[in-house]
């Protein structure tokens, strides 16, 4: 079971958090281990393994880069610690931000040169990101997210540096 079967919600890059926390209280309602004391050995350890796959689940769609990895892995586009090629256009802009940051940019142009990129990365996306449900999706619109998801983290982390 998927964690969007799990809370029985569409599989999307985004959720609706106040519907999400409704789903997420009722759940613990009925799967926290506290409620099966008890109850048998089976029933406890089960309320245990649904309890600890509800907070997964809840930790994952709390931010929006860890529901868009979950989702790009769910389709099959994305794995763990895989070599990914960005594009050079991509890579060309980021070696002119080192480039300011060597040439002693204050950190205030750096950060608006990104949120700059942000923009321009994000915008061919955004659409696809907005669909409530990725099953219409096609395998390109998947692709691009995952270029995008790729490419932002790479500018988090020059902001983070």
């Amino acid at each position: 079971m998927n964690y969007f079967e799990l809370f029985d919600i569409p599989v999307s890059f985004t959720v609706n958090k106040a519907a999400l926390t409704r789903i997420y209280v009722r759940l613990q309602k009925q799967y926290h281990p506290d409620f099966f004391g008890q109850e048998s050995v089976e029933a406890q350890d089960k309320a245990m393994e649904m309890s600890s796959l509800i907070n997964q689940a809840w930790k994952t769609f709390q931010t929006e880069d860890a529901t868009i990895k979950y989702v790009l892995q769910l389709h099959g586009i994305l794995e763990d610690e895989e070599k990914f090629s960005l594009p050079p256009a991509f890579l060309m802009e980021v070696m002119e931000l080192n480039e300011m940051r060597m040439d002693g940019a204050d950190a205030a142009s750096i950060t608006a040169r990104v949120d700059e990129l942000q923009a321009e990365i994000k915008a061919p996306i955004a659409g696809i990101l907005a669909n409530e449900n990725t099953a219409s999706l096609s395998e390109k619109d998947l692709h691009g997210v995952k270029t995008w998801y790729y490419q932002k983290k790479y500018l988090d982390r020059l902001l983070a540096e």
